[in-house]
């Protein structure tokens, strides 16, 4: 939890767009820089998978937290397009290491403790302190841009990126051991024949499809502004959603024991609140779209935590990764639906997702 907590602390995050802006790039450059950051994930994230599963998912973690922190360095001595565009790609490798590496370690080390059946709430619990440490994340960026500007952002975001690589260093990793499929065979065989097993497949696709979706999170500040928000209380409307998308994931654990008809439901009332949300107007409209995310959320964190019930140990951060392929992938549907028609759109995606998160997740496809 603490290193959930401190990887989230960087205080740049909330500032980053605009120090791009600030140190003199355009809109298109800016936006160029994000592109190039999603490439990097993209081509990243099964090789960094593959070897977290190969060498060491604490390793990983460690050397993500590294890379991350050389990437904010590049973007402090060196802040222009070139320094920018290089400090992303090293950034997007870093966090192509941890995506996959984080939950495996996590559901190994309770899987060696007797405690599978525990991973459901772990994973809630820091999915939601992802969410609420941007509360003291944007208070800190605020102290520290105010008494130093973004130079003193940048060198605190590099130490609390090795502060955290330096916590990973003390996680446990549990020994590997021989699972059905071999050890001795190639990774990719090993990866293959996972993916042959009854409902593992399908199971990858819908988390993938399930956290594609997220990508609606960039935009809940134009859905505050476009339901009557002023600009001066988008800040906090955004607050809001967060915080019940925390509460959300915190309630995952009770989420997880209800019949399992009941997930796409879940999904199905998230995306007729946020259809709601995007039709109305004032806290109403605030309302619906935060209890939209919430329901969202918790059923994202069950379906991530039935996922890593289907893998094998060995090449668990493989396939964890071939879904987080899947969700920056999937990703795009969500930034194209709302280019057609907003919110509207996208909740329109959230309910096509329906069918797939019932047949992906239900009991028969998790059996092995």
């Amino acid at each position: 939890m603490a290193w959930t907590a401190l990887s989230g602390l960087a205080p740049v995050y909330p500032l980053y767009a605009l120090l791009f802006l600030d140190t003199g790039l355009t809109e298109p450059q800016v936006s160029a820089l994000f592109a190039l950051w999603s490439l990097t994930a993209l081509v990243a994230e099964v090789p960094t998978g593959v070897l977290a599963d190969r060498w060491s998912r604490r390793g990983a973690l460690v050397l993500g937290g590294v890379l991350e922190a050389a990437g904010f360095v590049l973007w402090t001595v060196a802040p222009g397009l070139p320094g920018f565009a290089a400090g992303f790609v090293v950034w997007g490798v870093g966090g192509a290491l941890v995506s996959g590496a984080a939950e495996a370690l996590v559901y190994d080390g309770l899987a060696a403790a007797g405690a599978e059946e525990s991973y459901v709430r772990v994973n809630g619990a820091m999915t939601a302190a992802e969410l609420l440490v941007q509360v003291p994340t944007a208070v800190l960026a605020g102290l520290l841009v105010r008494a130093g500007g973004y130079a003193l952002v940048g060198w605190a975001s590099v130490g609390t990126c090795l502060a955290a690589a330096a916590l990973a260093t003390r996680f446990p990793e549990p020994p590997r051991t021989p699972d059905d499929d071999g050890p001795e065979v190639p990774l990719r065989t090993a990866a293959g024949t996972a993916l042959r097993r009854p409902g593992v497949s399908l199971a990858v696709a819908a988390v993938a499809l399930l956290g594609s979706l997220d990508a609606i999170e960039e935009y809940f500040p134009l859905m505050a502004r476009d339901q009557g928000v002023p600009t001066a209380g988008v800040p906090a409307a955004v607050l809001v959603v967060a915080l019940t998308g925390a509460a959300g994931a915190a309630l995952a654990g009770r989420a997880a024991r209800l019949p399992s008809r009941a997930l796409p439901l879940l999904l199905l009332a998230s995306a007729v609140l946020l259809a709601a949300g995007a039709l109305a107007d004032g806290p109403l409209a605030v309302a619906a779209v935060a209890v939209s995310y919430g329901l969202y959320l918790a059923v994202l964190v069950v379906g991530e935590a039935r996922l890593q019930e289907q893998l094998p140990a060995g090449v668990r951060a493989t396939l964890i990764s071939v879904a987080g392929l899947g969700i920056e992938l999937g990703s795009l549907l969500v930034f194209a639906a709302w280019a057609l028609d907003g919110a509207l759109a996208v909740a329109v995606l959230f309910a096509l997702v329906v069918p797939v998160v019932a047949r992906g997740l239900r009991p028969t496809a998790l059996r092995r």
